[in-house]
């Protein structure tokens, strides 16, 4: 590898934006940012971030298409409700990038691996001058596979597109010598499985004991190909380990009504708490608690009649709204319970586990035994974002409540001329994304001035006041239950229109999508 002393200044190039990682949210900062001709680093060989490279063979988008799309790039057949697979997903991505001429910004196999602050000039917190005067604020070091040579860059600024999943998996630790190097068996993250072709991971589940770890969207996905992998004579069960259960649903359908009447309006989402509320809408707030909880018990009561929770012990302890309040909410494959009922599928509650030479113990005294362990526990998003950063900035991406605070969730107030794009979320990251992209655009352009820091770091703070207040998993940073409300001041800063129906009826009762912020 080449070296990473500091660079002679005619050895680095020099340009204004600069982008690191092509998925959704880099292809969306792109596309905004094009008049500025940025430099998107995607250290792989391809678009689409983790739809590319975590997905399973049976991973669906959790969303219909239509709720799921670009403002300005409709899904072909987008009225079409069923969830489009990873491999539509990645078709559209490539239809979108392809359309608006973003591949030409990318470098892939262009793989970042030092990053530095040079400030200078008015390289300030919560300032974008130097983009503007022309004066780089951050050097970018970046290898190029694979000849492992190192180019430096500088930028005037830096937008972070690396999201919070994928790369760096979360790993359980386990007590001295009840680790996995006492197993006899296999042991892989679904990060490791997502890299086996569909030939492969059969392979490796058929006739074979299989323990999943998890109960979120990658675990229960990967239970059901287990599932799938057993049929037949020789087939062997598969057991998913849960510690904390999650409410799940068939469809986006709740007794017959749809669901976006619940909580995707602006009518709905008036019932919950919101930054920066007035004060009668406060004072209705806790008068109106008994209103969101019998709509979190309303669909409940739909989900515990339509599928066999309880039969199984898979009822969560918590409401509903807060698994939806925290972008918890798994879409169920079809044939999930189908494949439970048989045998197939079993499941096994526990708060604590650790290994043996023949499988997983557990906090109960008992034992299951194993010949494959995968471990569906997620990723370390925020290990992911401080291996990039230099310090001082790495110490600030996370605050002491475990969110990383940011401002519109793109501008963290105390680093300079740095954006974070795609670390929020919502019920459609994609939106999110795209919005808060356009955003930064006219922020780079100056169409707008930033708040005083002090101002962005109180508004950090009464996001994540609402959150704590309604969910006790609000380390997710999830703006679900006041998405709308969000947008709007988003579209304010812009100098645009916040309600964006054509009528009144439309504003109260019919659902937000990208949609309508087409001319944002």
């Amino acid at each position: 590898m080449a070296s990473l002393e500091q660079p002679e200044l005619r050895d680095i190039q020099i340009s204004r934006v600069g982008i690191i990682g092509a998925g959704i949210s880099g292809l969306a900062a792109a596309k905004q940012l094009s008049a500025h001709i940025p430099i998107v680093f995607e250290a792989t060989n391809s678009i689409g971030g983790v739809w590319k490279h975590c997905s399973i063979a049976s991973t669906r988008l959790q969303t219909p298409r239509c709720d799921f799309e670009f403002s300005d790039y409709p899904w072909p057949g987008r009225d079409n409700t069923s969830f489009p697979s990873h491999i539509e997903l990645l078709e559209y991505l490539h239809g979108y990038a392809t359309h608006f001429d973003v591949l030409r910004f990318v470098r892939f196999n262009s793989r970042v691996v030092n990053i530095r602050f040079i400030g200078g000039g008015d390289g300030i917190p919560g300032e974008f001058t130097p983009l503007l005067n022309g004066h780089p604020v951050w050097e970018v070091a970046v290898e190029t596979l694979p000849s492992k040579t190192i180019q430096w860059y500088a930028f005037g600024l830096l937008v972070v597109c690396i999201g919070k999943y994928g790369d760096v998996p979360r790993m359980p630790v386990f007590p001295r010598n009840k680790g996995q190097d006492v197993f006899k068996g296999r042991v892989l993250h679904s990060m490791d499985y997502s890299q086996l072709d569909k030939e492969a991971a059969a392979e490796l589940l058929r006739g074979k004991k299989v323990t999943v770890v998890g109960y979120k969207k990658s675990a229960i996905d990967i239970a059901v190909e287990c599932a799938e992998a057993n049929q037949g004579e020789g087939g062997q069960p598969c057991t998913m380990v849960i510690r904390t259960l999650h409410w799940t649903v068939p469809a986006y359908w709740i007794w017959g009504l749809p669901f976006f009447l619940f909580y995707s309006t602006r009518s709905s989402q008036f019932l919950h708490e919101r930054p920066n509320q007035a004060f009668l809408k406060s004072l209705l707030c806790p008068l109106l608690s008994p209103l969101r909880r019998a709509i979190s018990s309303f669909i409940e009561s739909y989900l515990l009649w339509k599928l066999p929770l309880v039969k199984y012990g898979l009822k969560p302890d918590h409401p509903f709204e807060e698994d939806y309040a925290s972008c918890q909410m798994a879409i169920l494959p079809d044939n999930f319970f189908s494949e439970a009922d048989k045998g197939k599928i079993q499941f096994k509650r526990a708060s604590k586990w650790w290994f043996w030479s023949g499988g997983i113990e557990f906090d109960d005294q008992t034992k299951l035994e194993a010949d494959v362990v995968i471990l569906g526990t997620g990723f370390d998003g925020k290990k992911k974002l401080q291996s990039v950063l230099p310090e001082p900035f790495r110490s600030l991406v996370v605050d002491s409540s475990g969110i990383m605070p940011l401002y519109r969730g793109t501008i963290h107030p105390l680093i300079p001329n740095m954006a974070f794009v795609g670390y929020i979320e919502s019920v459609s990251n994609l939106h999110t994304s795209e919005l808060r992209s356009q955003w930064l655009a006219k922020l780079v352009d100056n169409r707008f001035k930033l708040p005083q820091i002090k101002d962005m770091l109180g508004q950090i703070k009464r996001e994540v006041e609402v959150m704590k207040r309604t969910t006790r998993f609000y380390k997710r940073h999830c703006i679900s239950t006041f998405s709308i409300n969000h947008s709007d001041e988003i579209c304010e800063e812009m100098g645009l229109k916040p309600w964006r129906k054509k009528n009144l009826f439309s504003e109260l009762f019919s659902p937000y999508t990208s949609m309508d912020y087409q001319d944002a």
